[in-house]
């Protein structure tokens, strides 16, 4: 009997999707656990695994589609012993899958899909024979071969039946890749990006956007992503619905600073680097669990107040911005603030992070000094009730504690606080706790 793959929910919130590209074709033999395709949400670019096992008959939903609708049937598996080929879409699917994007104009639709049909999935292009057999191998374990130049007829699958994952392939040593074919070697390594329409060429405008235009202008109209219509939505609900109040102080580093120092030399064999903004990660967290009335959620008829500082990190990304959560960041190490840093910022950047790393948390943190912003505010990020805004740190006039003047690392912070639930003193508690741990770091180790 076949099975009916459907748009699947990827996040709590998620109502509808982009089918951004399909990484299998008709034809293909899929196993649970195999990457079928990437799927772009209202937050990042996911890859969508089977959970059945069977052959891909019928394709419904092409690659591209915008909008659509969680638990729309998007492909249909062949069972064992069903023939693909005669599997036909099921009518609720035909008649419910959503059509190619309303921005883009139905004749510059066609000739893109045409175009994808013709091409060759990468995926496709990665199965090999070895001593005349077909080599098992997921798709993703596929993509990774191509991309590393790696024979599997070479390499030895870990998987069921000795079945070729991504493991394998990443543990492929040198020296296993494949002849390139003339035909490969002449074509120029730009030829797939060739085959893209320019960025805006088929986009139909609003009326809204037509208005605004100025047509004199050389331009191009691009569609915004799922991600970027959230950011504006999200944002303008934040300014619009939360009254902001903004405080802002002056920071002594030179302490942190020195501490950082000898905890990257101890650290130094272990290969651990631990950030100024690691640091700063850690002094929100534990001033929020010093000054808990701005660890909080208006929720209107009821505050949520939080017993665990979980730190939301604004990440920026190409195709907007992100924020993956640090759990418990007033109880974590440095070191361990350092390496969730660096594994949530990484995958952020892949789209590659599960809903639940960057949905929730308790406050923000948005740090712009490493590009030498010296001072600015940030927009709170709902449902939380408390943003810091980091400035750069550099060498001011500063008096010193016997009264001389002197030079010191001075960085300046903005905490923008909701104040529908957080009162302008609670706020100046909280940026007094977070001078005073970054003044004196031996307490958050202490």
């Amino acid at each position: 009997m076949p099975i009916e793959i459907k748009m699947p929910a990827l996040s709590p919130t998620m109502e509808e999707g982009k089918l951004a590209k399909w990484l299998v074709k008709e034809g293909d033999t899929v196993s649970s656990g195999d990457i079928m395709a990437e799927i772009e949400t209202d937050k990042a670019t996911m890859e969508f695994e089977a959970v059945d096992e069977g052959v891909v008959g019928k394709i419904t939903v092409p690659e591209g589609t915008e909008g659509v609708k969680v638990g729309t049937v998007i492909a249909v598996l062949a069972g064992e012993d069903e023939d693909a080929s005669a599997i036909e879409a099921p009518k609720a699917a035909a008649s419910g899958a959503p059509k190619a994007s309303a921005d883009k104009a139905p004749a510059a639709a066609a000739p893109k899909e045409a175009k994808a049909a013709a091409q060759p999935r990468p995926a496709a292009a990665a199965k090999v024979a070895s001593s005349g057999d077909r080599v098992v191998a997921s798709p993703l374990a596929k993509r990774i071969a191509e991309a590393k130049g790696v024979d599997l007829g070479s390499v030895t699958g870990s998987g069921p039946n000795g079945r070729i994952v991504k493991a394998d392939v990443e543990a492929a040593e040198g020296g296993t890749s494949k002849p390139v074919s003339a035909a490969q070697a002449n074509t120029p390594a730009t030829a797939p990006e060739a085959t893209q329409a320019p960025a805006g060429s088929s986009v139909e405008m609003a009326d809204t956007t037509r208005a605004l235009l100025d047509a004199r202008v050389p331009h191009t109209v691009e569609k915004l992503s799922g991600m970027r219509k959230t950011i504006a939505r999200r944002l303008a609900q934040s300014m619009q619905e939360a009254p902001h109040i903004y405080l802002t102080v002056d920071v002594k580093l030179d302490k942190l600073l020195a501490l950082r120092s000898e905890i990257n030399t101890t650290l130094e064999k272990q290969g651990v680097k631990v950030s100024v903004n690691d640091m700063l990660v850690k002094a929100l967290g534990m001033a929020l669990i010093a000054v808990p009335e701005c660890n909080v959620t208006f929720a209107g008829s009821e505050l949520i107040k939080y017993e665990r500082a979980d730190v939301s990190v604004a990440v920026s990304i190409p195709n907007g911005l992100i924020t993956p959560i640090v759990q418990g960041a007033n109880e974590k190490s440095f070191s361990a603030i350092a390496k969730a840093t660096k594994d949530l910022g990484a995958r952020a950047k892949e789209g590659k992070l599960k809903p639940e790393e960057y949905q929730g948390g308790t406050a923000s943190i948005s740090n712009m000094g490493m590009m030498g912003i010296k001072q600015f505010t940030a927009v709170i990020n709902p449902p939380q009730s408390t943003i810091l805004a980091i400035g750069a740190g550099d060498k001011r006039p500063w008096v010193m504690p016997d009264g001389s003047l002197g030079v010191a690392t001075i960085m300046t912070a903005t905490g923008s606080f909701d104040h529908r639930a957080i009162d302008g003193a609670d706020g100046a508690r909280l940026m007094a706790a977070f001078r005073e741990f970054v003044e004196n770091p031996l307490a958050m180790i202490a």
